[in-house]
């Protein structure tokens, strides 16, 4: 249940072999989290949202939410997530699924300095039964990130709690 596509792009990438299939469904950071075996920070949760009526792909820790005010800083317009019934008109993948990987060429991915902090992330590959383990580096060479943003909350709390547990 591997989406071709997805594998065929990580393959030129050399990291096809970093595909992995679940037997139940990744379509939220909590159940992916489960699937994978990690914490639900780790997961990559890939957001797609309209800026200027163009998409555009943000790709952020499990932990992080959106903050409205980072987010117009970077990209000078309010967050508008794209509607549900229209992720996979524009973006090429059903939510629950959607991934940086072998999107139309005109829709920027960035990706949130969130995930920086892991050793690995677990964004999707394409469905809502495979997901694919990245360092941050291998997720930016992978993804053909525009660059990195920061227009996350939520997980500076987390990274100064796990910093301190160590």
């Amino acid at each position: 249940m591997v989406n071709e596509a997805v594998t065929q792009w990580l393959a030129k990438k050399g990291l096809a072999d970093r595909i992995a299939e679940h037997t139940g469904s990744i379509d939220t950071v909590e159940h992916a989290a489960e699937q994978i075996g990690c914490s639900e920070a780790e997961i990559a949760k890939t957001l797609s949202f309209l800026v200027e009526g163009k998409p555009v792909i943000v790709v952020m820790a499990g932990d992080g939410r959106v903050n409205s005010a980072k987010f117009k800083a970077h990209f000078h317009a309010k967050p508008s997530m794209i509607p549900r019934d229209q992720v996979e008109t524009l973006i090429g993948f059903l939510p629950g699924g959607v991934c940086p990987f072998g999107v139309p060429a005109d829709i920027p991915v960035w990706l949130d300095v969130s995930m920086k902090r892991f050793a690995h992330i677990h964004p999707a590959g394409g469905n809502e039964f495979s997901s694919v383990c990245l360092t941050p580096e291998e997720l930016e060479t992978a993804s053909d990130a525009v660059g990195w943003c920061d227009v996350c909350k939520g997980w500076e709390e987390t990274q100064i709690i796990e910093q301190g547990d160590g």
